[in-house]
């Protein structure tokens, strides 16, 4: 048996160290019979490399430098992908491979703090998470985030705004996906929140703080450029964006919802947290009960009243399109209010007497035949009035007209 030359010089080594033939066998694992051969041996044996061992990642090498191209390093999602393609070997080779090419963290010490079931949660806005294709327009993306802070359940929706309205809709969506409401939320110095922040005083935003005391939170601010005091958020954008951001995903926003939706229910809340060691859906059972109950109100109308004048063609402005209403209206001032489904009613003094889909995007018209039924003047001025504003784009009109006293909704803001 030929031995290489850096196995004969550590068979050298060892002898003039005074191991025994034996000894330098077994550690070596060679025969003695070969120890003594090349210890009394006058020629150094040719040095040969090593035939590099075949590794079960080899067929998945290419395909992963590419995704690390794409900034993929996290090694839970390149595994769950080669899996998926067939790899059969453990993470720790994969580990290595991709350990070159991951940047070293910075850690900063910081005082861990727990609180109790139901107490309270964490809200946080991801930001620079790319664009995707609404309306089949590209624009960029948001991701709301409520975390449960005793259980780490979260819940994440994807929008292209983070305006007041969105964030209200968001929050309430939340409370649905729990079916219960925290006692606190924790916000940081987000502008729809909170107005003002000093160390004497902190001032919320009064529309704001309305709609958490509806359904009967509390609102805390976390201190300035103190990020690690809503620490737990602050781990789920970031996982967010590490993972579920990482991989490969659709293209509009009703599939990518879909989507992170799924990952929660299916990943996020099935997996081990390092910290609590329990997932998620187990500590979210101790959870539940103590959360304030849910769905026992109507949903707060974020919408408040406006007041339009009627044109005189009968049609009252909004958002930039245009709605009709009875034309015994016409120059006389209306009270509209859009709901929650995306419906927007209108008012006079005492009752319902309009109401329409709200029209997805700008400058159109949504007509209701019947509101120039019976208009004075000749069947042929009629027709060519009504055929002069309809457009061939104008979304069918509500058939059936609701008919609701202005109280009902009064009520409604006033919390009964």
């Amino acid at each position: 048996m030929t031995l290489l030359l850096e196995d004969f010089l550590m068979i050298r080594e060892l002898k003039q160290k005074g191991w025994t033939i034996s000894a330098i066998a077994r550690e070596t694992g060679f025969d003695r019979k070969t120890v003594r051969k090349h210890l009394n041996a006058d020629t150094v044996p040719v040095s040969k490399k090593r035939t590099p061992r075949k590794s079960k990642l080899d067929p998945y090498k290419a395909y992963l430098l590419e995704r690390i191209k794409e900034g993929t390093t996290n090694c839970a999602v390149l595994m769950e992908e080669i899996c998926a393609m067939g790899y059969e070997g453990k993470s720790t080779i994969l580990r290595e491979f991709v350990q070159p090419y991951r940047e070293a963290p910075k850690k900063q010490a910081t005082v861990r703090f727990e609180t109790a079931p139901g107490r309270q949660a964490q809200v946080d806005w991801a930001e620079d998470i790319g664009e995707f294709l609404v309306d089949g327009v590209k624009r960029p993306l948001y991701a709301f985030i409520m975390i449960l802070s005793y259980s780490r359940k979260r819940y994440i929706e994807f929008t292209t705004d983070m305006t007041q309205e969105t964030l209200m809709k968001c929050h309430m969506n939340a409370f649905s996906y729990f079916n219960g409401i925290p006692q606190q939320l924790l916000y940081d110095n987000m502008r729809t929140v909170v107005t003002k922040h000093s160390v004497s005083q902190i001032r919320f935003n009064k529309k704001f703080e309305d709609f958490l005391a509806y359904y009967g939170v509390i609102p805390k601010a976390c201190k300035p450029y103190r990020a690690q005091t809503k620490g737990k958020v602050e781990r789920a954008v970031a996982y967010l964006k590490s993972n579920f951001l990482k991989r490969r995903l659709p293209e509009t926003l009703e599939e990518l919802n879909y989507e992170v939706r799924k990952w929660l229910n299916e990943v996020v809340h099935q997996k081990r947290n390092q910290t609590t060691q329990q997932c998620p859906n187990d500590r979210f059972e101790e959870e539940r009960s103590l959360l304030l109950q849910w769905n026992k109100k109507p949903l707060y109308q974020i919408r408040q009243w406006e007041l339009r004048e009627v044109s005189k063609d009968c049609l009252i402005s909004y958002q930039q399109n245009k709605y009709s209403v009875p034309y015994r209206y016409a120059g006389q001032q209306v009270k509209i209010h859009e709901t929650n489904e995306g419906i927007l009613e209108i008012y006079d003094e005492y009752e319902c007497i309009a109401t329409h889909l709200l029209i997805e995007g700008k400058h159109q018209m949504a007509m209701d035949d019947r509101h120039y039924q019976g208009l004075p003047g000749t069947k042929k001025e009629q027709e060519t009035n009504l055929h002069g504003l309809a457009t061939p784009d104008s979304p069918t009109p509500i058939t059936n007209v609701a008919n609701r006293s202005l109280a009902v909704y009064a009520a409604l803001e006033e919390g009964d």
